[in-house]
């Protein structure tokens, strides 16, 4: 049996997928375990929070963990699936600096600024290691940006997202 050869811009989205729903499907499933913040309630000169208390240990260790076994079953590297995770919550937690810099609320809605960097910062680290050129990197940050947009007012009708947004 041969094997499927999937192609690369769905094994990012997938990839994205993971990285960044997990950490919503994990405060459903594990509650409090590990929802420490990961700014530990830290603030910035503006007397603000560093990310706000929605970034939580429990996140990051989850997106790592569904990257990291996402990539066995996408046949990319495990570290790169591992980082990819990583990358994933760096943009994410980029983007809750910079909206606690703009004085808006944790987990209130940024058009752009809530999904970009969360996707351009792991596929330009994986873009190597998955042959992307910059077309596929900017049609995966675009699919996932309008996905996301989509799907989340059903995921909030369903019960799996707090908000709409």
């Amino acid at each position: 049996m041969s094997e499927i050869d999937v192609p690369e811009i769905l094994r990012v989205l997938v990839m994205l997928s993971l990285a960044n729903g997990t950490p919503v499907l994990a405060k459903k499933l594990l509650g409090r375990w590990l929802d420490q913040p990961l700014d530990g309630g830290l603030q910035w000169r503006d007397g603000r929070w560093l990310f706000g208390p929605s970034k939580t240990v429990r996140g990051v260790v989850a997106s790592v963990v569904a990257c990291t076994l996402g990539a066995l079953f996408l046949r990319i590297d495990l570290l790169v699936g591992a980082a990819f995770g990583l990358a994933a919550m760096a943009g994410d937690l980029s983007s809750s600096f910079v909206k606690r810099r703009l004085g808006i609320a944790p987990s209130a809605r940024a058009t752009g600024l809530d999904h970009i960097p969360e996707a351009l910062l792991p596929t330009l680290l994986a873009s190597r290691a998955l042959s992307l050129d910059i077309l596929e990197i900017a049609i995966s940050v675009l699919v996932f940006w309008l996905g996301s947009m989509w799907l989340s007012p059903v995921f909030y009708r369903i019960g799996l997202r707090d908000r709409p947004h």
